[in-house]
């Protein structure tokens, strides 16, 4: 089995001088820094559309992309915008965080502009893209174009109407906003163009993209809109029980999601086509697919609706293998990572071992004084071959950080598993990426904030917090040939090193 190593690193999180990262040349330029680094993957988050929170977990659609991502840059390049128009959404003040209620004032009417310039309608590809894409991309664009007709509101809050899709009102919104929805057409049409030269433009410099793919979609979404059957719905369209986690020592409440469950009786009754071509999409999308929240496959935890926490949910058994019995035989062995992380019961240990996915083991969790009945598996001598080791994800702290917030007692811990008592604190995050590089596990995955040693003003995302998550990026002038040869030497000394590439760059830099 190759041992292999790569980067998380959110696509929102990459240089870009128009407030955001996006598929632009700063994406290609990182590319070339992953090969040249002598990595092998470079793992992302959700590129969903997103909403309120700006949580790529909460997308508005499982299948469409973020049109955030599209690159002003290209759009120029067709003759769409042009440098001054585009200027309004320059971020210069803040390079370094994301400020999304400048990004939704600017990037918007820009995007517009570009789409009433693009006589797309003229344009075979995007012919072709619609009618390949009907079965998703139809229900999505009349779904963002009646939300905007209602000033953004969630689609629960829609007149009856719409909100159940009787077939009057289905078609004179389509009607009466076909210019709207075009123009989501269009977003989708150029997003998935960029993305796939970027994907193209990867693989080819021997990287592969590791994408992410929430278990749950957004009660807010044209998934339930348009597929409200699929999930635990009443006559009204209102759950009757949403998603979460119970309380734990990180959670005294538990976590309340509040995404809508699967009904997966109806699924098992569909032969679960609906998991199939999402499954499908995905695996269209990225190499490899990380299943967030695989335990809820095992057994998934169902909050009444309405509920004030999450203490006052239950346990449901899910699903199993069922789903990807049914997924192996409609298209073979698929290159899938399983999120298993949290309390592993003997059935989800089953569960995992019976499909042969690769689990993830995160550094963080291996000291952790309040759940010493399972942190030795989280130890690095204990990784067996067949997982996906990390430093931290984006729902953790970064390593760094991390070590200042531990007690006393952890952090004694962590030096003597490190046999190191004497290294700064401020350099110790080297020393913890070494761990986890040298661990048995196929793959390992550093978050780009670890290898930099930030501390955790750079953190993604603190779970059950809404308004300061998501907001890192990294500057250009930090990506420098010192940091990618640092990573280079420690990928090559513990053996990950992308073999691919090795030759050529070593004749380069003799």
């Amino acid at each position: 089995m190759n041992r292999e190593a790569g980067i998380l690193l959110s696509i929102t999180s990459l240089p870009s001088q128009y407030g955001i990262g996006c598929f632009s040349k700063s994406a290609y330029d990182f590319v070339d820094w992953l090969r040249g680094a002598g990595q092998s993957c470079w793992q992302v988050l959700p590129l969903g559309p997103t909403g309120y929170g700006d949580s790529p977990y909460q997308s508005f659609s499982t299948f469409a992309g973020n049109p955030y991502f599209i690159s002003l840059e290209d759009l120029m390049g067709e003759g769409l915008l042009t440098e001054e128009e585009c200027s309004c959404a320059k971020a210069e003040e803040k390079p370094e965080t994301i400020d999304y209620g400048q990004l939704y004032k600017t990037r918007y009417p820009l995007l517009r502009l570009a789409f009433e310039r693009s006589d797309i309608g003229k344009n075979r590809k995007y012919q072709e893209f619609v009618e390949e894409n009907r079965w998703w991309l139809s229900d999505y664009a009349l779904f963002m174009a009646v939300k905007e007709r209602f000033d953004g509101a969630p689609w629960t809050e829609w007149p009856e109407e719409i909100r159940l899709r009787r077939d009057n009102a289905m078609e004179e919104f389509r009607r009466a906003l076909s210019s709207e929805v075009r123009f989501h057409q269009f977003l989708q049409f150029t997003f998935y163009k960029q993305w796939w030269a970027l994907k193209d433009y990867a693989n080819k410099q021997g990287i592969k993209i590791i994408g992410d793919l929430p278990i749950y979609v957004a009660m807010d979404s044209a998934d339930v809109w348009a597929n409200p059957r699929l999930f635990q719905l009443n006559e009204n369209n209102c759950p009757t029980a949403v998603a979460g986690c119970p309380p734990d020592g990180f959670a005294p409440e538990g976590q309340l999601w509040g995404n809508p469950l699967y009904r997966w009786e109806y699924h098992r009754q569909t032969g679960f086509s609906w998991w199939l071509s999402r499954l499908a999409h995905a695996f269209r999308l990225y190499d490899v697919v990380r299943i967030d929240h695989f335990r809820g496959f095992d057994a998934y935890y169902s909050i009444p609706y309405g509920a004030k926490t999450a203490a006052e949910g239950h346990w449901e058994k899910g699903v199993g293998m069922e789903l990807f019995h049914k997924m192996r035989e409609a298209m073979g062995r698929q290159s899938i990572i399983a999120e298993d992380l949290g309390y592993m019961t003997d059935s989800v240990k089953e569960l995992l071992a019976e499909s042969g996915f690769p689990g993830m083991k995160v550094l963080e969790f291996a000291f952790d004084a309040r759940d010493t009945g399972c942190a030795g598996d989280y130890l690095p001598h204990n990784y067996p071959e067949n997982a996906v080791a990390y430093t931290g994800t984006h729902d953790n702290e970064t390593i760094a950080g991390w070590f200042r917030s531990i007690t006393q007692e952890e952090r004694q811990l962590a030096r003597a598993y490190l046999c190191d008592f004497y290294t700064p604190q401020e350099y110790l995050y080297r020393s913890f990426i070494s761990l986890v590089m040298a661990s048995k596990a196929m793959l390992c995955i550093i978050p780009m904030q670890d290898y930099m040693g930030k501390d955790n003003r750079a953190r993604m995302n603190r779970p059950s917090t809404v308004g300061q998550n998501w907001k890192w990026r990294v500057r250009e002038e930090e990506l420098t040939d010192a940091l990618r040869e640092e990573i280079r030497s420690m990928t090559r000394r513990y053996g990950r090193l992308n073999e691919q590439w090795d030759d050529v760059l070593d004749q380069k830099n003799r």
